[in-house]
């Protein structure tokens, strides 16, 4: 049976879907190429929290038989690591790519303007950006993550959404945990040239 890769696509309350951020990427085709099965599922549009989406997500992950290797994109990173602590059965391993800044006050105040000017309620708003240097996941909690393995693919270069202080705390703070050759993040126009590097960094990685 063929290694599969989960994968969950960045965004927050937006247009982003998994179509335009793995599929129209290439990122999909390329993992196939390589034998690999992918799955790719929408996360919920306009979550109340961060539980609807796991819960949404889990539900998929929940029917597999064998464990997957998880690949979380930028917001995406905080659903990817729930489903790691919520389901720790279903993940052998985990990939966070291009995790988004938690834990910032300006990019957070930024982030908590746009979230309620496309309808979120003030309160769910404070809600998804609650948590340590991961939205909606407690440092505590990520040093847990050290029973499987677990990668960091920063942001090259980094920006104020995807800063390198997250990923240097990301390291710290889950033992055993390892940095990957960046990239810009996909879908943004500096990615295509570094897809192939992109593709055979997860390939590697699940292998």
């Amino acid at each position: 049976m063929s290694p599969t890769v989960f994968l969950v696509h960045g965004g927050l309350w937006d247009a982003m879907d998994a179509e335009r951020f793995w599929g129209t990427t290439g990122i999909v085709r390329g993992l196939t190429s390589y034998g690999l099965d992918v799955l790719a599922p929408d996360r919920p549009v306009r979550a109340s929290g961060w539980d609807v989406e796991v819960d949404a997500l889990g539900e998929l992950l929940g029917k597999r038989d064998e464990p997957v290797t998880i690949v979380g994109a930028s917001n995406g990173c905080t659903a990817a690591v729930l489903l790691a602590l919520w389901f720790p059965d279903k993940v052998d391993r985990l990939l966070l790519a291009w995790p988004a800044t938690g834990g910032d006050s300006t990019v957070d105040a930024r982030t908590r303007a746009g979230l309620i000017e496309r309808g979120c309620s003030p309160d769910d708003a404070d809600r998804l950006l609650a948590g340590g240097m991961l939205r909606g996941v407690s440092d505590a909690d990520l040093s847990t993550l050290a029973r499987i393995p677990v990668a960091v693919v920063p942001s090259v270069p980094e920006n104020p959404s995807h800063q390198r202080k997250t990923v240097d705390a990301l390291l710290r703070s889950i033992r055993g945990s390892r940095e990957l050759v960046g990239s810009p993040e996909a879908p943004t126009p500096g990615f295509p040239a570094y897809l192939d590097q992109l593709v055979r960094t997860i390939v590697e990685f699940v292998n």
